[in-house]
């Protein structure tokens, strides 16, 4: 019944009886099924080296899908500025803004003038040039995706201090030098 030659020789000898001997070829062949303790330890660190990875490519894939997501936004703002942007704008009048440090100028007819100085229009960066936009639609991009604005005047956005000496003295936005 022994499987092996020792098993037989301790069965002979009375030292183990039939029983134990069962036993303890069922636990050897457990073993060798699921493997031993260093067996085991190393399918411990392999199942929590995966678990590692796996969770390391969920981070990498969000932060994939947040640079898509934000270019796809990106994409969508522009489409938007091409699309609604006022077209007629070549004129003998030059409006000039700052942007970056730097003043740039456009030039633009009267009427447009009138409406960006009246907070009506707003010049909105698009790509390496700039487009003339309606208010509520350069609102609407700003509340999407901010930093495509460079000029919106907004008659709100003028705070006076309570102790201002000039605050009866208005300086006009549409100063021509």
């Amino acid at each position: 019944m022994a499987k092996n030659a020792l098993q037989e020789q301790l069965l002979k000898a009375g030292l183990v009886d039939s029983k134990k001997a069962k036993k303890i070829s069922k636990q050897s062949q457990h073993a060798k099924r699921t493997g031993d303790a260093s067996n085991l330890e190393a399918k411990k660190a392999l199942a929590e080296a995966q678990a590692k990875k796996i969770e390391k490519d969920q981070k990498l894939n969000q932060e994939k899908q947040q640079l898509l997501e934000e270019k796809m936004l990106r994409a969508n703002v522009i489409q938007m500025i091409k699309q609604h942007q006022i077209t007629e704008t070549q004129g003998d009048i030059t409006y000039q803004f700052v942007d970056d440090a730097k003043i740039k100028k456009i030039y633009i007819t009267q009427k447009l003038y009138d409406q960006i100085v009246a907070g009506h229009v707003v010049i909105a960066r698009l790509e390496d040039d700039y487009a003339l936009l309606p208010r509520p639609l350069a609102d609407r991009i700003n509340s999407k995706l901010e930093g495509f604005m460079v000029v919106s005047n907004d008659k709100s956005e003028v705070e006076l201090a309570e102790d201002d000496p000039y605050a009866a003295y208005v300086i006009p936005d549409d100063l021509m030098w």
